[in-house]
């Protein structure tokens, strides 16, 4: 069946079962590897997903001077080297996650240029909060010709407000690395509280740093002269615990997935179980059961421990065949939604209104070739394809697998008739 190597293929109507297990965190895992670029000793980091964005910033940390490389069993080591400030355009447009080495720069050299970054196409998201940051430790901050050039002959610790509506945790870890070697106390109100923040606190405080307040909305970071190396386990990926769980519901299926703190996706299993599903939950596990159609819910997308925009478009494909209307409210990102049309292909019935969604529930969906927009929109298509009747082409899988290390296979392993070309796995190595 497959032909192009850029598309998974499915074939709807298998009911998923079984446990599987998951990835080291996408999110998490990036930037515990641009913090590696505050210390010269050797950091090991264990636990990464084999994921083209992880492939990335190893090449990005060793165009900027580090020695990386990260093995088959997603183990990285990073050390040494001679650090540059100035990032490569070429790597930076691939990812958004690469703009997080302007703090680790900007704090071990004091200088960083640094593109502006590129990535999904999810609509304007400026790094204004970053450069604010930036500026309340003492930076001098130009963006010109399309890169941010900062300067600071020291940083110096300050008080900095996130604002709370759009909290934003790409600004709270890069103003954490910063303030990590910066001389006195930097106090961060309204920061992010998401798990992936707590992971990197932890992971400098590993390597001597000294940050108190992780997981809650006020971040302390005592600046410290020197950072070691260490050795760390990045957490498990909770938005591909929460993609998998989906799998399980819009299948009719049975799914386990593990392990995984439950609390890192509260607000998300609560409105799986309003759909219907049987979520159950033990000390390192989540199983859901599900027997018919789903039914409708409302759902508003914001910061941790709201409902998260990664889980958003995957959501919305089991809403498709949900019994009544429902409304999915964006508020992270300005323009999440335009995947909807790949889904009007398949049948489905969704009107959108600014940033929000309108679902009208169908009985069923029909196969079709559609497109992966972004990461999150891709791994909604294939959902849907589970469920829809015939086959579904689901092009642009080079989106998928930057998120995803083996999105299909732990798919077929669960039941689902789904094919790929898999010879394009890799390991970044030295």
């Amino acid at each position: 069946m497959t032909h192009n190597p850029d598309s998974i293929y499915i074939t709807g109507g298998a009911r998923l079962e079984g446990r599987v297990g998951l990835d080291g965190s996408k999110n998490g895992s990036l930037p515990l590897l641009a913090a590696t670029l505050l210390t010269d000793d050797e950091c090991v980091i264990g636990n990464l997903p084999l994921i083209e964005d992880v492939f990335t910033m190893i090449e990005l940390l060793r165009a900027l001077g580090k020695r990386a490389a990260v093995d088959e069993n997603g183990v990285a080591r990073i050390s040494g080297g001679s650090l540059s400030p100035e990032a490569p355009l070429a790597l930076v447009r691939r990812m958004r996650a690469s703009f997080w080495v302007a703090g680790p720069l900007l704090a071990k050299l004091h200088e960083a240029m640094v593109p502006l970054p590129g990535g999904c196409d999810l609509g304007s998201r400026p790094v204004n909060f970053h450069l604010e940051a930036f500026e309340r430790l003492g930076a001098h901050i130009a963006v010109e010709h399309g890169y941010m050039k900062a300067q600071a002959p020291s940083l110096r610790g300050a008080t900095i407000y996130q604002d709370a509506r759009v909290r934003s945790m790409g600004a709270t870890m890069n103003t954490v690395m910063a303030a990590s070697l910066a001389d006195g106390v930097t106090v961060i109100q309204n920061a992010s509280c998401e798990p992936e923040v707590v992971d990197l606190c932890r992971f400098i405080n590993a390597m001597s740093g000294r940050i108190e307040g992780a997981g809650t909305t006020t971040l302390r970071v005592d600046g410290v002269k020197r950072l070691h190396g260490c050795q760390f386990h990045a957490s498990c990926d909770r938005i591909e615990a929460g993609t998998l769980l989906l799998a399980g519901a819009i299948s009719r299926g049975d799914v386990t997935v593990g392990p995984l703190d439950a609390e890192q996706l509260q607000c998300f299993l609560d409105k799986l179980t309003a759909t219907g599903a049987q979520v159950m939950i033990d000390s390192e596990s989540i199983r859901v059961m599900s027997a018919g159609r789903p039914r409708a819910v409302d759902i508003l997308t914001g910061p941790h421990p709201s409902f998260h925009t990664d889980l958003q478009p995957q959501t919305v494909a089991l809403l498709c065949l949900a019994e009544g209307t429902s409304v999915v409210q964006e508020t992270m990102y300005d323009s999440r939604l335009p995947y909807v049309d790949e889904l009007r292909r398949m049948g489905a019935e969704i009107k959108v209104v600014d940033q929000t969604a309108i679902i009208t529930g169908v009985e069923r969906l029909t196969g079709a070739v559609v497109q992966a927009l972004n990461i999150r929109a891709g791994a909604a298509l294939v959902l849907a394809g589970l469920a829809a009747e015939g086959v579904t082409e689901v092009t642009g899988r080079h989106f998928i697998d930057r998120g995803y290390a083996n999105l299909e296979g732990k798919l077929a392993a669960l039941g689902a008739k789904i094919e790929a070309n898999n010879n394009r796995r890799r390991a970044c190595s030295a």
